[in-house]
């Protein structure tokens, strides 16, 4: 298998079971909400509601976006890709079973420490631009 096929297939090997593991988290979080405010769960697509994260992406892309009318409209829409991006690449140093890790270098937690303090910054620029 050539480097440009791997390198590709390594990170969504890694992310995509993130990603998948967040949205079936926030499921479970919201099963034990509605539990404890004793009313119905996200029960009502598919069984289980096994399907409710897929429809809250789904109405997630699909929103209208709205946007301040005095906003610097590509500041304020590259905050949460920068935010986003940034808590994703700061996963390459962490080690999720052996061997499978993205980046191996020395200075890994100091790596870690380092990008997730520049997280910060998309939560500033998004602030900043609707000014």
């Amino acid at each position: 298998m050539s480097i440009a096929v791997a390198v590709p297939a390594e990170i969504l090997g890694i992310i995509l079971p993130l990603l998948l593991g967040v949205a079936f988290l926030v499921l479970a979080e919201r099963k034990v909400m509605a539990f404890v405010q004793r009313r119905k769960g996200p029960d009502v697509v598919g069984s289980f509601g096994l399907l409710q994260p897929l429809v809250d992406g789904s109405k997630l892309i699909l929103k209208e976006p709205i946007s301040p009318s005095s906003a610097n409209f590509s500041l304020f829409r590259m905050a949460p890709v920068a935010t986003f991006m940034l808590s994703l690449v700061a996963r390459a140093v962490v080690p999720f079973d052996y061997g499978m890790v993205l980046s191996d270098p020395n200075i890994g937690l100091l790596y870690l420490f380092a990008i997730s303090s520049l997280g910060v910054y998309g939560i500033i620029t998004a602030g900043r631009s609707s000014n």
